[in-house]
């Protein structure tokens, strides 16, 4: 007997995913709105074109892509991305980070490690990076919505960079508003005063 109904396939299509996953760049070259720490002549970019990352504080409000950088640096400069979150992690979550760290560098291979909500750790905390951070161990992205000035020990902000990436802009906004509709395939059901909202 035929079936009447069309029917999903269950195994060869790819699950949903929201579509700002969708739209997150491969590519540091696709991250919109922070031309000024990502162009070839600014400090991210001079970091990547030199192979030679340092720790940084990327400080900047919700959603301008902070995370997406860091997972990008880490593969343009060819280290491996390990991510925590300050909310879930404590220190001997921390420990064994920089234990496999220690075991990669030991072969030859860099470890990124990006620190979400860096400002939620406690000093004691926060000095547990220092060793890493100086031996090279690691290198340090920690993102924070938080003045890091008020947020983070002097010894760690000593041995970082900070960087404030801009609120998206109109343009970058825009930027994205297109890169929707060329992924869904159709335009968005907004008429110009909705789109410049």
């Amino acid at each position: 007997m035929e079936p009447t109904e069309p029917t999903l396939p269950l195994f060869d299509a790819e699950p949903a995913r929201p579509l700002a996953d969708r739209l997150r760049p491969t590519r540091l070259d696709d991250v919109v709105g922070q031309d000024h720490l990502l162009a070839p002549d600014a400090p991210l970019g001079c970091m990547v074109a030199q192979q030679r990352l340092g720790s940084a504080v990327l400080w900047g409000p919700p959603g301008v892509g902070k995370t997406t950088i860091a997972r990008l640096l880490a593969d343009a400069s060819n280290l491996t991305f390990e991510p925590v979150s300050a909310a879930f992690s404590g220190v001997a979550d921390l420990r064994k980070v920089f234990t496999t760290a220690r075991k990669r560098r030991d072969i030859g291979q860099g470890t990124l490690l990006f620190v979400d909500e860096i400002h939620r750790f406690n000093r004691g905390q926060q000095d547990s990076f220092l060793p890493y951070v100086e031996d090279g161990t690691i290198t340090l992205i920690g993102a924070t919505t938080e003045n890091p000035s008020f947020e983070l020990n002097g010894a760690l902000l000593s041995r970082t960079q900070v960087l404030v990436l801009a609120r998206l802009d109109e343009a970058a906004l825009s930027t994205l508003l297109d890169r929707a509709e060329q992924l869904t395939g159709h335009r968005l059901s907004l008429d110009d005063d909705a789109r410049r909202a």
